[in-house]
């Protein structure tokens, strides 16, 4: 009996034992991590001045490129260097395309000290300016995203009065009462949209929606669309359409750019947006800019009926993304430049630069 109750003792001291092992390993473990987490943390907070001077660098690359002339070339396009592209013809002698200088930059990995850094160049006009986007524009808006046309003019007048000046809701809109019985609430905007992710505050517009049914945070550019388009203009339910997998608001509207969409760069949706362009002219487009960029003489031949206020194939707004690197730390930089006047294409302004 008393053999049993030693063995008893000593088994209870053995979990004990073993409990205390785990604990202290797990102990040393999240020990071991926060140090880990502290000395990375400790690391970029040490490059931190050297990753927002190489940034800069990137930022000031952007508004190089952006600046140059291009000779005989009155027009912004997807081929031309800033976008990407190599800005060559086929058939044509790359001097008279491209400046020499240009040929010779890299918009990925340049080396800066012991950093390097990456950029790319988007132009906001591609894009359709939220703030100038009247009613037909908003429900076509909404119709290519998915929305049921029975729910869009609810969505629609709630738009309209976020950005309207006075606090009255319109028919089906939505104004400060409304959102002041949210939680957490919040008052209506009643002024221009500054950034396109205040769609996401206005009533009944969802992430799906604002995102696209496919498109996923962050990927919001069609500059090439290939996709069939819608047919007609009527408003087809989504099994009689062939359009593709749905876009988000945020792929066809942005709140900083100029007053017009430049059709050498906008996705076939976004030119879609505007009444009176029917698919078939936005085939033309994308045929006839896939060949050569469209210039400004020709847009009304290819758009013939369509009022060209809304039209344009320059760009003046472009978004800068900066991905810098030191020593295996990496940081992202976002920066929005204007070129003031296409007749001083070197007076480029940064309008903000900040970490992602």
């Amino acid at each position: 009996m008393k053999l049993r109750v030693q063995n008893s003792r000593r088994g209870i001291a053995l979990i004990i034992v073993m409990i205390v092992i785990i604990v202290l390993g797990v102990l040393a473990g999240g020990f071991a991590y926060s140090m880990r987490v502290e000395m990375t943390l400790a690391r970029r907070a040490n490059f931190e001045p050297d990753l927002e001077w190489i940034g800069r660098s990137g930022v000031e690359l952007a508004r190089f490129v952006l600046a140059q002339p291009i000779p005989n070339e009155p027009w912004d396009s997807l081929d031309q260097k800033w976008a990407g592209g190599s800005g060559i013809r086929p058939g044509t002698q790359a001097m008279n395309t491209v400046p020499t200088i240009l040929e010779e930059i890299s918009l990925e990995n340049n080396q800066v000290g012991e950093g390097r850094f990456s950029i790319k160049i988007v132009d906001a006009e591609r894009k359709m300016n939220i703030n100038l986007a009247d009613e037909p524009i908003l429900k076509q808006a909404l119709f290519l995203a998915g929305v049921d046309p029975s729910a869009s003019s609810s969505i629609v007048e709630a738009i309209l009065d976020w950005r309207d000046p006075d606090d009255d809701p319109r028919i089906g809109g939505a104004e400060s009462a409304y959102y002041l019985k949210l939680d957490p609430p919040y008052v209506a905007k009643n002024g221009p949209i500054d950034d396109i992710s205040e769609l996401l505050l206005i009533r009944d517009i969802t992430p799906e929606m604002f995102w696209g049914g496919q498109s996923g945070a962050g990927n919001h550019l069609l500059p090439h669309s290939s996709q069939p388009l819608a047919r007609g203009r009527r408003r087809l339910s989504r099994d009689e359409t062939d359009l593709p997998p749905r876009v988000g608001l945020a792929d066809l509207f942005t709140a900083i750019s100029a007053r017009q969409i430049n059709v050498n760069t906008a996705s076939a949706e976004v030119l879609q947006l505007v009444p009176g362009v029917d698919p078939l002219m936005v085939q033309n487009i994308l045929r006839h800019r896939g060949e050569f960029p469209i210039g400004p003489g020709e847009l009304a031949a290819l758009m013939p009926g369509v009022g060209q206020a809304l039209f344009s194939v320059r760009s003046f707004t472009f978004e800068v993304t900066v991905d810098a690197e030191i020593a295996g730390v990496k940081k992202q930089y976002k920066a929005m430049l204007r070129r003031n006047s296409p007749n001083s294409p070197r007076d480029i302004q940064v309008l903000y630069l900040h970490g992602a």
